[in-house]
């Protein structure tokens, strides 16, 4: 797997909640945001944190993992359980897998890497994101997106540089986020401090990256870290 995919795990069991967490983190690519072993609390918390896959146990107390699933907002979800009956309707609520306890290792990860498939596919077929601006919620296209860099006057905040020549003050973001949402061919970071698109790229050296966009009559530059040019060079590779 290129990126991370963040997971929730969900099991009302410690062990096997346990169990679950242990087989997630030996598997690369994987990272475990948080493991609840209560539904009611996750269903809560999981609205203020950012994942992008569920890993839910299905019989539990309060709310199954059935119910559950069934108020994350489309994330994508893989059901585990001890009991065979679950699996029809685990499939109507279009679950990337079904995998029967004992978990094998094997079997998860072959499970979590369709999940990535997915959430991929999902990713390059969208032509938008929603975000949070100091005007308000903004739905920003990605061809209108041509640069994203940190505010100077709060390093929490981005600004969002469009095609129109207009800017979106971003507030509060990652640009961890930004990367996890935005088209993975279409955007890469450059620098600690920046995100370009990679239809703008005009010229570049293995320091400086000259762009197509023009401002005050001359082409806007960034600068290339180390850190980040390896990824770039391989972003922009034929």
């Amino acid at each position: 797997m290129n990126t991370k995919i963040k997971c929730l795990l969900l099991d009302d069991e410690l062990p096997g909640l346990a169990y679950l967490k242990m087989l997630c983190e030996q598997i690369p690519g994987v990272e475990v945001i948080r493991a609840f072993n209560d539904p009611l609390k996750f269903i809560a918390e999981s609205k203020q944190l950012d994942f992008d896959l569920g890993i839910i146990d299905i019989e539990m107390p309060q709310l199954n993992g059935l119910e559950v699933a069934q108020l994350l907002s489309g994330k994508p979800v893989i059901f585990t359980t001890a009991y065979k009956e679950y699996a029809a309707e685990a499939f109507d609520l279009n679950a990337i897998d079904y995998i029967r306890k004992p978990i094998q290792k094997e079997r998860l990860e072959k499970a979590i890497q369709k999940a990535a498939e997915k959430i991929k596919s999902n990713k390059e077929d969208k032509q938008f994101i929603q975000l949070n601006t100091s005007k308000g919620k903004s739905l920003v296209f990605f061809e209108q997106l041509l640069f994203i860099t940190t505010s100077a006057a709060d390093k929490r905040d981005k600004i969002a540089h469009l095609e129109n020549g207009g800017e979106l003050l971003l507030k509060n973001v990652s640009f961890s986020w930004l990367l996890s949402v935005l088209p993975e061919k279409g955007f890469c970071r450059i620098n600690k401090k920046e995100i370009i698109a990679i239809k703008i790229i005009a010229f570049f050296s293995h320091e400086e990256i000259t762009t197509s966009v023009i401002k005050d009559g001359n082409p806007v530059r960034f600068s290339l870290s180390e850190i980040y040019k390896t990824g770039f060079l391989k972003r922009t590779s034929a």
